[in-house]
């Protein structure tokens, strides 16, 4: 489900912005179609005002003088169907009709307004085309003299039906809150809850609005073309994050399950690093060091399945894990009362409510052997509560169990270790010692750790130690204990079985002078 919801993450989000897109595509496709429509209306509005002037100097003609004219002129331009002047609301003079024609809201079929001065007005017809629609643009003065111009609708129409048929709109024109002059028509998609698409414009120069209407069907084929054009990146990104989100939860749920099964088929196991006292050269005790085989024989790295461990909030199983192998191994060990057992705790089971009851069964099952176990507190991540850890720990240390820092320097928190927690030992990691160049040579940061493992008055242990030089400078300047290959490296339970009763019995062969 999770691949999947990964999977329409992009397409959805895709389809979002497709559809935005498309609506913002259509409001510039209608914005240019009625800017269009807007300028062609008022192309008939111009031409339509400009004869009305020139008929204004027909005043006080009679309709004999006037007819000959009028009808010149009405041929003249096209867009005209009659053109004539009024005394008062009368008709007195028509292109179409001639002399005395009749009053002029019976031509238009409609009411006339109240005013005087320039007014136009859209209408469904006039008295003898009542069929087809036309504009009546009307001038009249207060002296009853008046003047009209018709514009054949037709005109309109055809241009608004061409346009029209071009995007499937429909297309609306009312001038001046008279007749609706209208083409195509606004249809709902079937079976999709879309909506036609409405844009409004008015003219800034006549009194007439226009209404573009993109039918649903019109619409859902823009964002059906605009969601087609960034399919192929939508597919991609669809397959990236299934791809990635696969990976993610197979790593996760792997990890996890592999671990578990790792702990059912026994395929972790315990190896032992020797610690050298440096006052006698002899194995003082060892670290315990987790190891991981699997079934075909390769070994996971520790520091990668001990990070997942705890990503995974397996660590405390496999910490418990490694506490039964060591019951296990300790059983055939040769060794004395006060051999040291040191073991790595992580913060996550430092903090859980059975850790104390942990460290204590396993004390117990050990006890017949007298180790004196070290807790090593690591700085992989951070102990949060403080003081409850610091509780736990001051408790253990009353039942015998020694604490130390590992790896000291390495991390963010160790002076806060230094500082919250009552310790035994100070482990110094290897990236401090590596640096020692002589015996009588100088490292700062190495002198200055030692320098405040003394004044806590804590036990000292060099890790990583590899050389004699290594191993002769940290004992001259006071470290009780080494650790690394130079004494010996980590081995399974059996092989230190051994070595415990050889090499591990006999003082080191380079003794501090």
């Amino acid at each position: 489900m999770l691949i999947l919801g990964a999977g329409l993450v992009p397409i959805i989000l895709g389809m979002l912005f497709t559809a935005v897109e498309a609506r913002h595509s259509l409001r510039n496709q209608q914005t240019v179609t009625a800017n269009a429509l807007i300028t062609q209306t008022e192309t008939l509005s111009d031409s339509a005002m400009q004869i009305t002037r020139t008929l204004r100097d027909f005043k006080g003609q009679t309709c004999l003088s006037l007819e000959r004219p009028l009808q010149r002129l009405a041929s003249r331009y096209p867009y005209f169907r009659a053109l004539g002047v009024l005394n008062g609301a009368h008709v007195s003079c028509s292109s179409a009709y001639g002399h005395d024609p009749g009053e002029l809201n019976v031509m238009i079929q409609h009411a006339l307004p109240q005013s005087t001065g320039n007014w136009g007005i859209s209408i469904a017809g006039t008295a003898a085309v009542p069929e087809r629609p036309a504009i009546a643009f009307v001038w009249m003065n207060p002296g009853d003299f008046g003047v009209y111009a018709i514009v054949e609708g037709q005109y309109l129409l055809d241009f608004m039906r061409a346009v029209s048929e071009a995007r499937h709109y429909q297309l609306k024109i009312s001038f001046n809150g008279g007749y609706t002059f209208v083409t195509g028509q606004a249809q709902h998609a079937p079976l999709l809850p879309i909506d036609p698409v409405i844009w409004h414009a008015a003219s800034a120069r006549y009194p007439f609005d226009v209404t573009v209407i993109t039918p649903a069907s019109e619409a859902l084929r823009t964002w059906r073309d605009i969601f087609l054009i960034f399919l192929p990146m939508i597919a991609i990104l669809s397959l990236l994050f299934m791809v990635i989100t696969a990976n993610w939860i197979k790593r996760r749920v792997t990890w996890r399950d592999r671990i578990k099964k790792a702990m059912q088929r026994d395929e972790f196991s315990v190896a032992y690093q020797p610690v050298c006292q440096v006052s006698s050269g002899c194995c003082s005790g060892v670290e315990a060091l987790m190891r991981w085989q699997r079934r075909d024989g390769e070994w996971e790295r520790p520091d990668i399945f001990i990070a997942a461990a705890e990503e995974e909030n397996m660590i405390i199983p496999l910490t418990r894990h490694l506490l039964s192998l060591l019951a296990r191994d300790v059983e055939s060990w040769p060794v004395t009362p006060g051999f040291h057992l040191a073991l790595n705790v992580a913060a996550e089971h430092l903090q859980h409510a059975d850790f104390v009851p942990d460290i204590e069964r396993f004390a117990r099952q050990v006890a017949h052997k007298q180790f004196q176990i070290t807790l090593e507190l690591t700085e992989r991540s951070l102990i949060k509560e403080g003081e409850a850890v610091a509780k736990k720990l001051a408790w253990l240390r009353q039942c015998g169990i020694k604490v130390a820092i590992d790896d000291f320097g390495t991390g963010n928190c160790s002076l806060s270790y230094l500082q919250t927690f009552e310790l035994d030992y100070l482990k110094i990691d290897r990236g401090f010692i590596n640096p020692i160049e002589s015996i009588e040579g100088e490292t700062p940061v190495l002198d200055a750790i030692i320098s405040l493992s003394h004044k806590l008055a804590l036990n000292i242990l060099g890790e990583g130690v590899e050389t004699e030089m290594q191993y002769r400078y940290l004992s001259q300047r006071g470290v009780g204990f080494i650790q690394g290959w130079y004494y010996a490296r980590p081995m399974p339970s059996d092989a230190l079985r051994t070595w415990l009763t050889t090499d591990g019995a006999r003082p080191l062969q380079h003794p501090t002078p």
